[in-house]
């Protein structure tokens, strides 16, 4: 299954408000606020790659007072269960 973590930068304050956008959206696995560059990090999901591809590009990045993200898509079978 295809999966992405998406690092998030958004306006000073929203960050409530896009966690609570992000959790409602299809796909969305995990969303956590952070320290650090980016703002909050959100784990996606899809059946497909263009699923997860559309999820991120027209949903998550328009949501309101998202200023910017970065993908890191996950490589499928690389690091996925503990050993």
């Amino acid at each position: 299954m295809p999966t992405a973590y998406v690092l998030i930068n958004c306006d000073l304050g929203s960050e409530e408000e896009i966690i609570r956008e992000l959790k409602k959206m299809p796909g969305t696995v995990e969303v956590s606020g952070v320290y650090g560059v980016y703002d909050i990090i959100a784990k996606v999901s899809s059946d497909t790659m263009e699923k997860l591809r559309e999820t991120i590009t027209w949903h998550v990045r328009k949501i309101d007072k998202v200023r910017s993200t970065l993908t890191m898509i996950v490589i499928e079978g690389q690091g996925d269960k503990k050993q």
